[in-house]
């Protein structure tokens, strides 16, 4: 599509303020920038300054039609001793994004409108944000524009958390007391939410799993949840293929408005070779790409790829276990380790280890992750199940271990162990020994094979859906025509 100047539609996004929820976000305002749209994309002022830190000064710059733009996040600045390239305090940031977003965002709306009389940009025509950042729903009823929702979870994710009120109503939550975590209690059917028939309350995202009425997390994704019903639509990444029946349970529910599937984004930004804002990316840490130089010298399929997220964060107990069981398998590793993964501390591998794994192993602290992927010597994935990591992993064909943190990442690991077939769920107290067998079994035993059949499997059900007249790519167009470019006021 294409717009001269003045009549460019021009869409403000605005995410919630974690990397895992930036990726998706800024992934879809790259599809809308290729299909003609005039883009603001706004990151909280901490966030800007790690941007710049990993980019480089110049790494806001953008394209005249792509421009970037801060608000305030509320927050008091970290201690002096933090060195800011971490993810902050999820709580205080869903409390802040509740109290403080509206008002600087609503300033800046008005700041790009009034700039737009002087024709330095277009007006703002629709805004696009995070499922669980709602606060643009208002802004804008108030300036009249639409406002589409995009889910940064699967679809059933999304949908559990909005059964968060049903499992409150029926008594399911909160936990009568912390023996409920262990009794067996968690292993009882979530047979309340439609779409999920072979979920447990263990499968569902982890926030409902407090013994407080009164528990900050959960009120806050009872609270945003509930206003989602109020946005222009709300899209998924993901495919029908994948998540059938939520997705169907979704279509027919009247709690939510028009929605659409879309996704995997990976594979739909394909279909557009000539992606102008490739070399920004959206990544807070510095990326090593020393990594793919490393990665060359490595056996086809050969390579475990081992990334917990942005989020995660382990005892050192823990991380020991996970180094020598990856290196008793004798395989050769690629692992990312963020320098605020290990709680309370610093990461420290023994010399032993180092002198273990130096001529099979690479350590860095950050990656182009969907490269990594997608480069032949990869051929298995240990994760976190973050849902970005599982839609590029089925995109690059790369069967995974599952070692689910938090939030919807159980929700994930049901899917890809028990549904979908592509991956293994590693023991949450994990010992060198499981893991040991379980990388082994990953990368060249019999069920590692069946598992990246079906990745190949699913991958080929997602190439279909990503090319024109495909099912998400016809879905991207519907929302622009039928949501974004439709007049509310």
């Amino acid at each position: 599509m294409s717009y001269s100047a003045e009549r460019k539609p021009h869409a403000v996004f605005i995410p919630y303020p974690l990397q895992g929820h930036i990726n998706p976000l800024f992934k879809l305002a790259e599809l809308l920038h290729l299909r003609g749209f005039h883009v603001t994309f706004v990151h909280t002022d901490y966030n800007h300054k790690r941007y710049l830190k990993s980019r480089g000064p110049n790494g806001l710059e953008g394209l005249p039609d792509f421009r970037f733009e801060t608000i305030p996040d509320g927050l008091p600045p970290l201690d002096d001793d933090a060195d800011g390239d971490v993810s902050q305090h999820i709580p205080s940031l869903c409390d802040s994004i509740r109290k403080n977003f509206l008002q600087p965002f609503r300033e800046l709306l008005a700041r790009l409108n009034h700039s737009a009389t002087t024709g330095l940009n277009p007006p703002v025509t629709c805004l696009v944000s995070d499922c669980f950042v709602t606060f643009p729903i208002q802004a804008a009823e108030e300036l009249g524009v639409p406002v589409l929702l995009l889910s940064p979870l699967s679809a059933g994710a999304l949908w559990s958390f909005m059964h968060y009120r049903t499992l409150v109503e029926r008594g399911i939550v909160p936990l009568k007391d912390e023996s409920y975590l262990t009794n067996g209690y968690l292993d009882t059917k979530a047979d309340c939410i439609p779409g999920l028939p072979n979920f447990r309350l263990k499968d569902l995202p982890d926030f409902m799993r407090t013994t407080d009425p009164n528990d900050l997390m959960l009120n806050f994704f009872i609270g945003e949840t509930d206003k989602i019903p109020s946005a222009s639509a709300v899209v998924f990444n993901t495919f029908d293929e994948l998540e059938r029946d939520a997705i169907n349970a979704i279509s027919s529910s009247f709690k939510l408005p028009s929605v659409y599937t879309i996704g995997p984004f990976p594979l739909l930004l394909n279909q557009s070779p000539h992606n102008h804002l490739a070399s920004l990316g959206s990544n807070l840490w510095k990326e090593n790409t020393e990594c793919l130089d490393w990665l060359e010298s490595r056996e086809s399929g050969s390579v475990v790829y081992v990334n917990f997220g942005s989020i995660t964060v382990m005892s050192a107990d823990q991380l020991l276990e996970f180094a020598w069981g990856l290196a008793n398998s004798k395989k050769p590793f690629l692992w990312i380790i963020r320098p605020d993964l290990v709680i309370g501390g610093s990461v420290i591998l023994s010399s032993e280890f180092v002198n273990e794994t130096r001529d099979r192993s690479l350590i860095a602290s950050w990656c182009p992750q969907e490269k990594v992927l997608n480069h032949p010597s990869v051929g298995g994935f240990l994760t976190h199940c973050g849902w970005n990591s599982t839609t590029e992993s089925i995109c690059a064909e790369v069967p995974m271990l599952c070692w689910p943190f938090f939030a919807d990442q159980p929700t994930n690991c049901r899917y890809m162990c028990n549904e979908w077939e592509i991956g293994i769920e590693v023991d949450n107290n994990a010992k060198r020994e499981e893991v040991e067998k379980l990388v082994n079994e990953l990368m060249v035993g019999e069920k590692g094979k069946k598992m990246r059949e079906r990745t190949m499997e699913l991958k080929k059900k997602a190439e279909e859906v990503t090319r024109p007249g495909g099912r998400s790519y016809i879905n991207l167009d519907k929302v622009i025509k039928e949501v974004l470019l439709k007049q509310t006021s």
